[in-house]
């Protein structure tokens, strides 16, 4: 139960933080300011020196329990590439797992834990073979080799499959990809790049609270359109 409830607050969220660093310390801060800013769901890459504790100190500061919460938030782990990082991602208190690449050993072992795991893919066979593991959701990686008129592509034969852009999406291109039919998208190095290079962390909360918004406005017209 605790596994599609998660799934469904990632969906209605719509927006994953995806954030890289060179410390525990900074990705904790740029995780802060990406809540502030509105983005509730986070997802600590394995790239950063020591990302478990930056997992650990998140997950304490936050919770997924309630969504009304001033401190509601879901704290994922990614760039997971094996059983034994996603292992080690889980103890330290991820609630979620991406991967960058299709690994049937990382799935089985998220999916034992009943731990929401996202493997990537770039194939109609990669989905197949994720969706025959159990899979919820594929993470379309590196997004930016599509265009958004994939994802209806790809569910035309496999509209089962829930798909999560992440690479290449923006705020100019953010409202196509949903309506377009993700399962919500993952946002890197545009929500982090201009803060980092610039040292006013403050932007991250400008940054995040923009795409939140799109999300927002994306959903309400396409609510409005169905009536």
């Amino acid at each position: 139960m605790k596994k599609m409830k998660l799934l469904q607050q990632i969906h209605d969220a719509g927006v994953v933080a995806v954030l890289r660093g060179d410390s525990p310390e900074e990705v904790i801060r740029m995780a802060n300011k990406a809540i502030e800013g509105g983005i509730k769901v986070i997802e600590i890459t394995m790239t950063i020196p020591f990302a478990t504790e930056a997992i650990t100190e998140l997950s304490k500061s936050y919770s997924s329990a309630d969504p009304n919460a001033d401190n509601y938030a879901i704290i994922g782990a990614g760039t997971v590439l094996d059983p034994e990082t996603a292992r080690l991602t889980i103890l330290a208190g991820a609630e979620f797992v991406v991967s960058p690449s299709f690994n049937q050993e990382t799935i089985m072992l998220c999916n034992r834990y009943r731990v929401p795991v996202m493997p990537g893919a770039v194939t109609v066979h990669d989905i197949v073979a994720s969706l025959e593991l159990g899979v919820d959701v594929v993470k379309l990686f590196p997004g930016n080799l599509y265009s958004p008129s994939v994802i209806p592509s790809l569910r035309g034969p496999l509209p089962q499959a829930n798909i999560m852009p992440t690479g290449g999406v923006n705020l100019n291109n953010l409202s196509q990809w949903i309506q377009a039919g993700a399962f919500a998208v993952g946002i890197g190095s545009d929500l982090t790049k201009e803060a980092v290079e610039s040292g006013d962390f403050n932007l991250i909360t400008e940054k995040a609270r923009a795409y939140v918004n799109a999300f927002l406005d994306t959903k309400h017209q396409s609510l409005e359109a169905r009536v």
